[in-house]
């Protein structure tokens, strides 16, 4: 076989070389820039077509990411990237995201504030806070507190988002459409709720202040302890450490 010429060689090199180029790096040059751009996915894929200017999502049926810890924006982006958790939309998105673009927008999302949440104040539904044994079904507030304002890394802030999202992710657990939790957490957690159970949930989050990540951890930690010391807290299917369901 005759060897290549050197010209051609780096020609050939040059067109294997999938390492992003001026433009795309440009285009990812840092969090905002991929959010409001799309990042070297192109306008298409721009974040704030969905999750608005702010992060602050649209009330309905796309969340709001602002202030959400940054370790878990990214995982589901690399979840979303891989198809471990499978989404027409954001599968594309991430996909045309480097890693390191993937990171640089979920820090830049976890650093803005988080949007104030104004609907009237109640009680959580008992299921949230007592669990029922019974049925395994884990208490909520073992894992996200009990505000729904996260438990540290891994275990996130859930409150604030809107009801249909929160209902759609419940049915998406239930169904096996998401299955991206370490050892299938929030599948067991939620696989015997009832509708009204999983609708009284998503409701009351929905009135729930969105806190900012950095600032409810310790909190919410030793909330979650007291809720996981429930006697109706199921030991089985309880695993606050590994949990990264929302």
């Amino acid at each position: 076989m005759r060897a290549l010429p050197l010209a051609l060689l780096g020609l050939t090199l040059a067109a294997c070389d999938t390492s992003p180029g001026a433009t795309d790096r440009a285009f990812q040059a840092s969090g905002e820039i991929i959010a409001m751009g799309g990042g070297a996915g192109g306008p298409a894929n721009a974040c704030f077509a969905c999750h608005g200017l702010k992060g602050e999502g649209d009330g309905v049926s796309t969340p709001r990411l602002a202030g959400l810890e940054q370790g878990y924006l990214q995982k589901q982006m690399e979840d979303y990237a891989s198809g471990l958790r499978p989404d027409d939309v954001m599968t594309r998105v991430a996909r045309g995201l480097t890693p390191d673009a993937r990171r640089v927008v979920a820090a830049w999302y976890a650093g803005l504030p988080a949007p104030a949440v104004h609907a009237s104040a109640g009680p959580p539904p008992p299921i949230w806070l007592s669990g029922d044994a019974a049925r395994g079904i884990t208490a909520c507030a073992a894992c996200h507190g009990a505000e729904g304002q996260g438990a540290g890394a891994g275990q996130p802030i859930i409150a604030g988002q809107p009801a249909p999202y929160t209902l759609e992710q419940i049915d998406h657990w239930k169904s096996g459409k998401r299955r991206n939790d370490p050892r299938g957490v929030m599948a067991a957690a939620v696989q015997h709720l009832s509708e009204e159970e999983a609708r009284a949930i998503a409701e009351w989050l929905s009135t729930r202040p969105a806190a900012q990540a950095h600032a409810n951890a310790s909190a919410s930690a030793s909330v979650s302890a007291s809720a996981a010391a429930r006697p109706a807290a199921s030991r089985e299917t309880r695993r606050p450490d590994r949990s990264d369901g929302a």
